[in-house]
Order: C-alpha cells, then sequence, then structure tokens
C-alpha cells in the first residue's frame, strides 16, 4: 500500500473462484463467504481428497478472520496417468493350469496358451488407480486456492471500500447534529430562565423577585440538562471510528463496540433534553447511528 492510501477495510461477504490444471489434473476451488461473529470454515471436497480438509482450513484461517466461508473443490482425475494395470499373476497361473487339464481331458495333446487368450478371464488383468502423493496433492490443491483466495480478496475489499465511505459519511452528519445540540442546549438555560422569571412575577405580582432564587433555579435545571461530557465523548468516539477506519484490517469487532458506546451516550442526551429541537437531533443521531452499526455488521 502506498503512503497516504487508505488503509483497506474488508467486507464479510464475498466470493471468489480459482481454476489450474497442476500434474495432470484439473482443480477448481470455490470460496463463499456471510457474515458471521467469528470464523466458521466448512470444506466440501470429494471423499478420495479428504485428507487435504486440515490444509485447506489452515490457508483459510490465516487469510480470513471472520465470517461464515464455505469452500468447494472439484476434481478431474480421469486422466490414463491415474490409471495403473498390473497382471494378477496368481490367478493367471491357474486359469492357465486349468486350460492345460481341459485340453489334455480334451485329448488336444500340446495346447499353446497365449497372452491373449489369458487377459480374456476376468480379473487377470487388474486396473487400479495409481498411489498418489497426498502431501503433492494436498499442496496442488492449495496452490489453487490461493488463487480463489485472491479473488475472494479483491471482492472483499472492494466491498469494504464502499461500507468504508458510507460510514464516515454518516458520521459526519453524526458530528455535525453533535453541533447543533451544542449550540441549543445553553439556549435552553436561558429560555428556562425567562419562562421562570415571567412565572414568578405571575404569581408573586405584588413581591419583589429574589434574583438569588432564579438563579439557583436555573442552575439546578443547567444541571439537569446539561450534555456536554456525552457530546464531547460522542465526538471522541467519533474521531476513534475514523482512527480505526483508517487503520483497516480485522477491525469489524472493535466497531461494533465503539458503536454500542455511540447509542450510550446518544441516548444519555435524549434521557437528559427537554427541548424539542434538541430532542429531533437525538432521533436523526440514533438513526444514524443505527445505519452505521448494520453496516458494521458486514466488516471483517
Amino acid at each position: 500500500m502506498e503512503q497516504g492510501e487508505p488503509a483497506l477495510v474488508k467486507s464479510m461477504t464475498g466470493y471468489g473462484r480459482g481454476e489450474a490444471v497442476v500434474h495432470g489434473r484439473s482443480i477448481t476451488v470455490e470460496l463463499r463467504s456471510v457474515n458471521n461473529r467469528y470464523l466458521d470454515c466448512n470444506v466440501r471436497i470429494p471423499r478420495l481428497y479428504l485428507f487435504s480438509e486440515d490444509a485447506i482450513k489452515t490457508r483459510v484461517q490465516s487469510a480470513i478472520s471472520r465470517g461464515k466461508v464455505d469452500v468447494f473443490v472439484t476434481m478431474d482425475s480421469t486422466g490414463a496417468d491415474d490409471i495403473q494395470v498390473s497382471v494378477n499373476r496368481p490367478l493367471a497361473a491357474q486359469y492357465a493350469a486349468a486350460l492345460r487339464e481341459l485340453a489334455e481331458f480334451c485329448g488336444a495333446g500340446s495346447y499353446h496358451i497365449t497372452p491373449e487368450t489369458l487377459s480374456r478371464f476376468p480379473e487377470v488383468l487388474l486396473a487400479q488407480k495409481a498411489e498418489e502423493d497426498v502431501e503433492q496433492m494436498a499442496k496442488d490443491i492449495c496452490a489453487v486456492l490461493d488463487r480463489a483466495l485472491a479473488d475472494f480478496d479483491q471482492m472483499r475489499t472492494r466491498e469494504g471500500g464502499r461500507l468504508r465511505e458510507d460510514i464516515l459519511a454518516r458520521a459526519a452528519l453524526i458530528e455535525e447534529k453533535v453541533g447543533v445540540v451544542e449550540a441549543r442546549s445553553p439556549q435552553t438555560v436561558s429560555e428556562y430562565r425567562t419562562r421562570l422569571e415571567s412565572r414568578m412575577n405571575e404569581v408573586l405580582s405584588n413581591t419583589q423577585l429574589d434574583p438569588a432564587r432564579i438563579l439557583t433555579e436555573a442552575a439546578i435545571f443547567a444541571d439537569k440538562v446539561a450534555v456536554d461530557e456525552e457530546t464531547v465523548r460522542l465526538r471522541s468516539h467519533i474521531e476513534q471510528l475514523r482512527e480505526m477506519l483508517d487503520k483497516g484490517g480485522a477491525i469489524g469487532r472493535k466497531l461494533d463496540f465503539l458503536i454500542q458506546e455511540f447509542n450510550r451516550e446518544a441516548n444519555t442526551i435524549g434521557s437528559k433534553c427537554s427541548d424539542i429541537d434538541i430532542a429531533r437531533q437525538v432521533v436523526d443521531i440514533k438513526a444514524e447511528i443505527e445505519k452505521i452499526r448494520e453496516q458494521v455488521q458486514n466488516i471483517e
């Protein structure tokens, strides 16, 4: 990755395919993945090649951190090089002895037994699958698996880039609305003080108001509705979100936890506010947080 280029954020969903002819065998490997809390790798491979399953899982685990991954391996090994033909010598000898005995019984005298004659009898010629080098076969399958993983990784990276941009855009929108809350919050205290003075003037029309009492009531109200601590923490979470997305890698679980903190601060602001304008901003903030949470569920 070049300096200044954003780090890679990868999606958990993707598809990859690799195929090649290796040592006379056609090997095809396909990968599919969907969201999951942890890595769950399932390998579907012909029974004859189950010995390579552990090697495949190890290779997948080194390339993927999270997701439910299905690996499909198909093999075409019907070539002539895979077959060895041998002679069942004991059985051929028994057939030859039986033919000589039959010739004597028939009075045929001297009887010449040819290979062509013996080869026609069942089980004399044995066609067997050649013994395979299992280590080499596992390496061949993993080599094709690497091609599928490269294709798979490209798709996940493209999708991850789109997720990153969407999350950053929504984080910027949340930050903008937090600014509105911060600007509006002091105004609610001033407006409360004005309403309080007006109400006390109505009730105590013939009595002089105590300024200290009004200041005390306003201070108590200001303390109840103060959200400056929550907005500071929310801005800190937004900055941390950006840093994590810039760093890239397997950040899905960390992001999931961070979004929980987003929700905690937004809920606290909502519980403190008694102003309709702030309440509207909080509703919008929580809606954007929920959209970010849904996107984070797709990140590795």
